[in-house]
């Protein structure tokens, strides 16, 4: 069987020209890092403004005025209630509770805006369609950009006016850089930040145009992967999937009250038991006491020397100076500060379940 050629976002020459180094990710050759290196992309993002291609996403359209009402019987997430312009962090789940992704969902007015992961696209493309039929349509002509960062809003103000003036988690279209586009504030990172949706033709033309603001720096996927563990976001396929349900996963927050009310949608039976009698396991921080990171299938003992549960994402947190890991515990073991141990190169670690976010998240305020 002969591989597939990887695809390429509109931006992969600026990468090479950039000194990107490309890697395959979700069917794509994407960059993981920049000369600067994952830990001066981090910190720079952390202290000034991180410009990452996330192309490889899927970019989606529900038409119809019936679209929100169609989509709730996928999601648990209150769709019907999105006010224009304001956007949703939601989850797509199977009939035993499972997640099949997670997503952001946009009212755009006459329209919804899906953002779905590269590495679930087609399985979510297809989910929809076989759902929601002739309504969908796949933005396969668009770039994503993402922009975060404490500069992030002065940047995008200055080559596009009024985005400082955009609250946390709304979306209006701007012109950015001379380039009508579809802009969010909103992101990945833990920081304030913009996500912009551009004409893939006009790509390149509004990167460069950030990329020349002087707080503004290229960062790949590295450090985008060690800033949402910091910031305690969940990775579809490491820290979510079909074996996890909403609430194990400690995503309780995503479901309505109306929605908890009513149900109507995949799995809700043993979502809205879980909710009331609590589930056998929960998604928790976890803090390395030593300075030996845990990375993902790393074992977690009690002090008894009895599994306990499985580190789904681990790794150094370059802002919080030390390791970092979420992953399941049972629920008896989920308490802040509870001492476990984890199993590092078969030596026993002592870890504490930590809260989370591991660093604070400095999101804009809501207006």
């Amino acid at each position: 069987m002969v591989d597939e050629p990887l695809k390429t976002t509109p931006l992969h020459a600026l990468h090479q020209e950039l000194g990107g180094k490309l890697v395959p990710f979700a069917g794509y050759a994407m960059p993981v890092q920049y000369p600067a290196g994952i830990l001066a992309e981090h910190l720079h993002c952390r202290s000034a403004a991180a410009l990452f291609d996330v192309s490889h996403m899927g970019q989606v359209r529900l038409d119809g005025a019936d679209a929100a009402q169609l989509l709730e019987t996928l999601v648990p997430g209150d769709i019907l209630g999105l006010k224009p312009g304001r956007i949703r962090y939601t989850l797509f789940t199977n009939a035993v509770g499972g997640i099949l992704d997670d997503l952001m969902v946009t009212q755009a007015g006459d329209h919804l805006f899906l953002v779905i992961n590269a590495a679930r696209k087609d399985h979510d493309i297809a989910h929809l369609r076989a759902h929601l039929g002739e309504r969908v349509r796949v933005l396969d002509d668009r770039a994503l950009l993402a922009l975060q960062g404490p500069d992030a809003a002065a940047v995008m103000d200055a080559v596009a006016p009024g985005a400082a003036m955009m609250g946390f988690m709304t979306a209006r279209d701007l012109t950015v850089a001379g380039v009508p586009c579809f802009v969010s504030r909103s992101g990945y990172t833990g920081e304030d930040g913009y996500e912009i949706s551009v004409p893939a033709a006009e790509a390149e033309r509004v990167a460069r145009t950030l990329l020349d603001q002087p707080r503004v720096m290229p960062v790949g996927l590295g450090a985008r992967d060690s800033l949402r563990l910091e910031a305690g976001l969940c990775l579809y396929g490491s820290d979510i999937d079909e074996t996890t349900t909403p609430i194990e996963a400690n995503l309780a927050w995503t479901i309505g009250k109306r929605r908890r009310e009513q149900g109507g949608f995949p799995g809700a039976d043993v979502i809205l038991r879980q909710l009331a009698e609590g589930p056998k396991r929960l998604r928790v921080g976890l803090k390395p006491l030593g300075r030996a990171p845990a990375r993902a299938h790393t074992e977690v003992q009690d002090f008894a020397g009895q599994r306990v549960g499985e580190i789904t994402s681990g790794g150094f947190g370059p802002s919080f100076n030390g390791p970092v890991a979420m992953g399941y515990v049972e629920a008896s073991c989920s308490n802040i500060a509870t001492p476990l141990r984890l199993i590092i190169r078969g030596a026993a670690h002592d870890a504490v379940v930590a809260s989370l976010p591991f660093v604070a998240h400095r999101y804009a305020k809501g207006k």
